[in-house]
C-alpha cells in the first residue's frame, strides 16, 4: 500500500505545507520549506521534526469546533499546521511522529484507526482487554494505581489515574492511545518474539516484516540525541528502540533485541533471535528506568544458556 521512502503529502496532503522554524540569534524568526519532505520513514523513526505538543493552538481550537470530538484524521491535519524543529532526517526526536501515523493509516485503510489495529492485531491475537476506546468499569476495577513524584517523606504521591493523551472521544492516538494490559501485551510481545506469530497460532506480521522493525534507521548523528540512560548502546528502528551497540548499551544481550518503555515505568523487550519476549509493569512516574532497565535486561539474559 506504500513505501517507506514515499513522501507523507501523497497521501496527507497537508503536509506540503509543513514549514521549518528556524530562531536566528538576533531574536528574528523565519519560516522556511523543508530540505527533505517528511516520508513515511522519518515518522516511524522519530524523524520528521515535530514535537510532542498535545496543547498546540491548532488542538485546542479543534477541541472547541469539534464540539470534544477531535476525530483522529482531523487531528492530524491540525498536527501539519506545526512548524518543524528541524529538517527531516537531520536529528532524532521523540514527538507526535506515530499519532500523526494513527491519521495516515486511516488514510491507506480505509478504515477508523481502532477498527483497523483490531481487525489485523488484538482480535486475531485474542487480545481481549485491549482497547482504544475508554476503560470500561470491567477494566477501570482492576486497574492498578498510578503515582508521581514524591511528598516531603519521600512517599510517591498517587494521582487520579487521568492521561493527558486522549484529546476527545473519538480521538485515537496512534502513540500512547491504547489501554490494555500485562497479560494481553505480553501475548502482542510474544507474537514478535517469533516471527508474527501469536501464541493461538495467528500470523499478524510477516518475519521479514518483524526484521525490518528492529532494523536502526536513524544516523549516528540522530543517535547523539537518544540521550536517555535507558537508550545507551540503542539505535531506533520503525517505532522501536534496537540494539546496535552491546559494548555501549552494557549489554549481555543480542544485537537486534528490540521494544520499547513508558513514561510509568513499563518495559518490553523483544529478541527474535532467541524467541524471547519480556514485559515488566510499573505504575510510576518519575521513576528510575535508566537504572533499572539495563539491569533488569542483563539479568534475564544471564538466565540463558
Amino acid at each position: 500500500k506504500f513505501n517507506l521512502n514515499d513522501p507523507v503529502w501523497d497521501y496527507m496532503p497537508e503536509f506540503a505545507e509543513t514549514t521549518r522554524k528556524i530562531e536566528h540569534e538576533d531574536g528574528s524568526v523565519e519560516y522556511v520549506k523543508p530540505t527533505e519532505p517528511i516520508r513515511i520513514r522519518h515518522l516511524m523513526s522519530m524523524g520528521a521534526g515535530f514535537e510532542y505538543d498535545l496543547e498546540s493552538p491548532q488542538l485546542k481550537e479543534l477541541k472547541k469546533t469539534s464540539g470534544g470530538r477531535v476525530p483522529t484524521r482531523d487531528a492530524v491535519r491540525e498536527m501539519a499546521k506545526s512548524h518543524l524543529t528541524f529538517d527531516p532526517g537531520e536529528h532524532w526526536q521523540y514527538s507526535m511522529c506515530h499519532d500523526i501515523l494513527g491519521g495516515f493509516i486511516e488514510v491507506v485503510s480505509g478504515k477508523r484507526f481502532s477498527d483497523y489495529v483490531k481487525e489485523a492485531i488484538t482480535d486475531p491475537l485474542g487480545l481481549c482487554d485491549s482497547t482504544f476506546a475508554a476503560p470500561d468499569e470491567r477494566l477501570m476495577s482492576r486497574m492498578a494505581r498510578q503515582y508521581g513524584g514524591k511528598n516531603e517523606s519521600g512517599k510517591f504521591i498517587p494521582t487520579d489515574n487521568s492521561v493527558g493523551h486522549r484529546l476527545g472521544t473519538e480521538y485515537e492516538s496512534g502513540g500512547a492511545g491504547l489501554t490494555s494490559t500485562v497479560e494481553d501485551y505480553s501475548k502482542f510481545g510474544y507474537a514478535l518474539a517469533n516471527g508474527g506469530v501469536g501464541l493461538n497460532g495467528a500470523r499478524i506480521l510477516a518475519s521479514r516484516t518483524v526484521d525490518l522493525m528492529r532494523t536502526n534507521a536513524i544516523s549516528e548523528q540522530q543517535r547523539k540525541d537518544m540521550s536517555w540512560g535507558d537508550l545507551r548502546g540503542y539505535g531506533y528502528g520503525l517505532g522501536v528502540r534496537t540494539m546496535v551497540d552491546r559494548i555501549a548499551g552494557g549489554s549481555n544481550g543480542p544485537v537486534g533485541e528490540f521494544g520499547w518503555a513508558g513514561a510509568a515505568g513499563s518495559w518490553v523487550m523483544i529478541d527474535p533471535e532467541n524467541k524471547l519476549c519480556a514485559f515488566y509493569a510499573e505504575h510510576t512516574l518519575n521513576n528510575h528506568q535508566d537504572f533499572y532497565i539495563p539491569r533488569l535486561r542483563n539479568i534475564i539474559y544471564s538466565c540463558l544458556d
